[in-house]
C-alpha cells in the first residue's frame, strides 16, 4: 500500500449523482499518508439544498475519513464554495479533524506552499454567486449527458469521452480563466513569500511552475479523480486514480481473454 507524507484531495461533491464515491473509497482503502488535507468541496450543500443524492457510498467514505483519523492521519479540512456554510467553524476540530480557512504546508526540506480552496480568487464565486449557481446548472447538464453518450460509444467499441472536460478546455473563454486563475493563485503565494500554492475549485488537476511559483491543482472526483501525493522526500505526485483503475481494467480483460491483442 502507497505511503505519502500528504495527500491532497479537493472537489469531491459529495451530495451530487456525479460524485465518484466508489473509486475515492478505493483510492483511500489503498493509499495512506500522515496528514490529508481536504481542499475544499468535499460536500456539494449547492446540490443538497435542492435535493440530496445520498448512496452508502457517500457516507463510506466520510466513514473513510474518520478512520484513518482514528488511525493516526491528521485531516485539515479547508472548506471550499460549496461548504462555504461549515467556514464559521474555521478553528475548530470535529471528529479528529481539523477546519481551516487556509494553511501553509512545509516540505521536509523548507518548502512553504499555501493550501486554500481558490474561490476566494473567482470574481464570479465573490461577486456574482447568482451566476455561479447557473454555471453550476451548466455544468451538471453537461455531466449528465456523459453518460448516454458513453453508452452509445462503447456499442461503438469506442473510449471514454467527456463532453464537460471537452467544453472546458475547448471554449477560449474557460481556457482563459484557467490560466487567470492560476496567476491570481501564484501572486497569492508569492505575496505570501512561499515557494508554491496548492488548491481546487476549478476541477482541472495541474502540477507546473509560474515562474518561480509551483502550482498545484488536486483537481477532482467528478470526472478525472485526480488527487496529489507527496513523497517523504518533499517530491510532490499528481496522481491519476482513473487512469490506474481503467488500466488495471484493461489489464484483466487481457488476461481474461488470450485471444486479445494489446498494441
Amino acid at each position: 500500500m502507497p505511503k505519502y507524507r500528504s495527500l491532497f484531495i479537493s472537489d469531491v461533491h459529495l451530495g451530487t449523482r456525479a460524485c465518484q464515491a466508489e473509486l475515492l473509497l478505493g483510492f483511500l482503502k489503498e493509499h495512506e499518508a500522515d496528514t490529508i488535507y481536504l481542499v475544499g468541496d468535499i460536500v456539494d450543500f449547492w446540490r443538497i439544498r435542492r435535493g440530496a443524492v445520498w448512496p452508502q457510498s457517500h457516507n463510506d467514505v466520510l466513514q473513510k475519513l474518520l478512520r484513518k483519523v482514528r488511525k493516526g492521519s491528521r485531516v485539515i479540512f479547508i472548506p471550499g464554495n460549496h461548504d462555504d456554510g461549515l467556514r464559521q467553524y474555521c478553528g475548530q476540530k470535529f471528529g479528529g479533524i481539523d477546519i481551516k480557512m487556509q494553511t501553509i504546508h512545509e516540505t521536509p526540506d523548507g518548502q512553504r506552499y499555501v493550501i486554500m480552496h481558490g474561490d476566494e480568487f473567482d470574481v464570479v464565486v465573490r461577486y456574482a454567486k447568482w451566476l455561479a449557481f447557473l454555471g453550476d446548472r451548466g455544468y451538471q447538464l453537461a455531466l449528465w449527458t456523459n453518460a448516454p453518450v458513453n453508452f452509445i460509444r462503447r456499442r461503438l467499441g469506442l473510449g471514454y469521452w467527456s463532453l464537460s472536460s471537452y467544453l472546458k478546455l475547448r471554449v477560449k473563454s474557460a481556457v482563459n480563466f484557467i490560466g487567470e486563475f492560476e496567476r491570481k493563485l501564484s501572486n497569492e503565494a508569492k505575496r505570501r513569500d512561499a515557494n508554491g500554492v496548492i488548491c481546487g475549485h476549478i476541477h482541472h488537476a495541474a502540477s507546473h511552475q509560474l515562474e518561480d511559483i509551483h502550482y498545484l491543482n488536486c483537481g477532482d472526483w467528478v470526472e478525472s479523480c485526480t488527487a496529489i501525493g507527496e513523497t517523504f522526500e518533499g517530491e510532490f505526485k499528481l496522481i491519476r486514480w482513473l487512469d490506474v483503475v481503467r488500466a488495471r481494467e484493461g489489464s484483466a480483460k487481457t488476461v481474461g481473454n488470450p485471444k486479445l491483442e494489446v498494441a
